[in-house]
């Protein structure tokens, strides 16, 4: 997956590639955007974590991980009821 078409400094976040919607902008600067919802998904089914697990291991090493201007953003959507969202 590339990134940002506009802004090729774009971060991805690797290993999230199910729960990636989209890209967005931060300022001025182009981000890739990603379900938060996913991405618990993805922990808990690619690593076997439980639901407090994954949210713990997301807050503390992928939302609370800041790697400058082109870090992703997390969609909070913790609740939706399409499957195919």
């Amino acid at each position: 997956m590339e990134g940002h078409p506009e802004d090729p400094k774009t971060l991805l976040a690797d290993g999230f590639e199910d729960a990636f919607v989209g890209y967005g902008t931060r300022f001025t600067h182009g981000v890739a955007v990603y379900s938060k919802r996913r991405c618990l998904d993805v922990l808990q089914e690619r690593d076997g974590m439980s639901g407090d697990e994954a949210l713990e291991f997301f807050n503390f090493n992928v939302s609370g991980a800041y790697v400058g201007e082109h870090t992703p953003v997390f969609l909070e959507d913790e609740e939706y009821d399409d499957p195919d969202f």
